[in-house]
């Protein structure tokens, strides 16, 4: 199904195309069979990066390639839609560049070509074991000591866990509730910081997510990024553009099972004819149609926002909340066109639907996402 996009500028169409045809030769032809070994697939990682596909809403000067960040959401769409592993790892990896763009000095911004360029990969340690939608109530801490941070506490629900090259750790350096959390970028080769064994995943699975244990790990205290006790506002900030990544990868996830039910439904035949022309599957593949473009839509809307300089972060929560709910139920509706053939694995929507649910959780539960939208009716 071909998706009519309008775009800023000529050269987003190119890129777009650009992107659509790396996804095609590089991610569609692998994702199930890296899914079934659980591997990650690091080198397409590098790959998109030198391609300049890991930097879209970064300044050049940096190495990006500072498009609209409506464009970057468009360009994760078509990456979700053939593997969400590789969405996933390209939102979370632009999510952990975000702190040292935005808040790091000159000198830790002398790292970013590197990450920009796929060749260091990141990640981003909020989630505790005890504390994952509690974020100000963290409590890895941090302890001063000369010309280095002693960093001392578990990190849970890591992405890249046991392949980054650097983490942003979020932890505690003064006292209780939110002013009391900082920022450190952290490289993974630090002793003691020591990657757990990768969880066992519904779905995702070539997507490595650990925790991660820090035994008083001894990080240069020049790698603080911003000011002590600035560390919740600048997680914040990165989640809420972190939120409108996973909007864009829910969509990409429920148009690439809207196309497979759609090819599915027109050879299919019942009754002597395909199924696509009974009623009850051409309404069912109707709505699931419609609530990808809503979810599309409401995505790149609040990316303007943020394109605009404007206010966004109820919007990218309200994105968040429905495109990621409405990847569940499109990915559910996939399997149902399919019927039994839906539930096996020799269809990739039973790993769609598998992997849509992690989306209602990651980056702030979609309870989470109601929570913000309903606080702002009364501030």
């Amino acid at each position: 199904m071909t998706v009519d996009r309008i775009l800023p500028s000529d050269e987003a169409h190119e890129l777009l195309d650009l992107v659509t045809e790396l996804a095609d030769r590089e991610l569609a032809p692998r994702a199930a069979d890296f899914e079934s070994r659980a591997e990650f697939p690091r080198e397409v990682l590098r790959t998109l990066g030198r391609s300049g596909l890991l930097g879209l809403p970064y300044p050049q000067e940096y190495g990006g390639a500072e498009q609209p960040y409506e464009v970057y959401l468009q360009a994760l769409e078509i990456l979700a839609s053939r593997w969400l592993a590789v969405a996933e790892a390209v939102s979370v990896h632009t999510l952990s560049c975000y702190p040292t763009a935005a808040y790091g000095t000159e000198q830790q911004r002398k790292l970013l070509p590197e990450m920009i360029g796929g060749e260091l990969l990141g990640a981003y340690c909020l989630s505790e074991p005890q504390g994952g939608s509690d974020a100000a109530s963290l409590t890895t801490r941090a302890v001063r000591d000369g010309e280095h941070y002693r960093v001392t506490g578990t990190k849970a629900w890591i992405t890249h866990a046991t392949s980054a090259d650097f983490y942003n750790v979020f932890c505690r350096t003064g006292g209780p509730g939110a002013g009391g959390i900082s920022c450190l970028l952290a490289p993974a080769g630090t002793t003691g910081i020591e990657p757990q064994l990768p969880e066992r995943t519904m779905g995702l699975r070539s997507s490595p997510v650990a925790q991660i244990v820090f035994d008083s790990a001894r990080v240069p205290a020049e790698r603080l990024i911003g000011e002590e006790g600035a560390g919740f506002r600048i997680a914040m900030a990165a989640l809420d553009s972190g939120r409108l990544g996973i909007a864009a990868c829910a969509v990409g996830l429920a148009q690439g099972a809207l196309d497979y039910a759609l090819a599915y439904a027109r050879e299919r035949e019942q009754f002597g004819q395909p199924i696509i022309d009974f009623q009850g599957i051409g309404f069912l593949l109707a709505d699931m149609a419609t609530q990808v473009a809503a979810a599309r839509a409401l995505t790149l809307a609040a990316a303007r926002l943020r394109d605009a300089g404007r206010p966004y972060r109820i919007e990218a929560a309200k994105a968040k909340l429905f495109a990621t709910d409405m990847a569940m139920r499109v990915t559910t509706d996939a399997v149902q066109v399919l019927g039994g053939a839906g539930y096996v694995a020799d269809h990739p929507v039973e790993r769609f639907f598998r992997e849509a649910k992690v989306l209602q959780i990651v980056e702030g539960t979609n309870q989470i996402q109601r929570m913000v939208i309903a606080r702002s009716f009364t501030h």
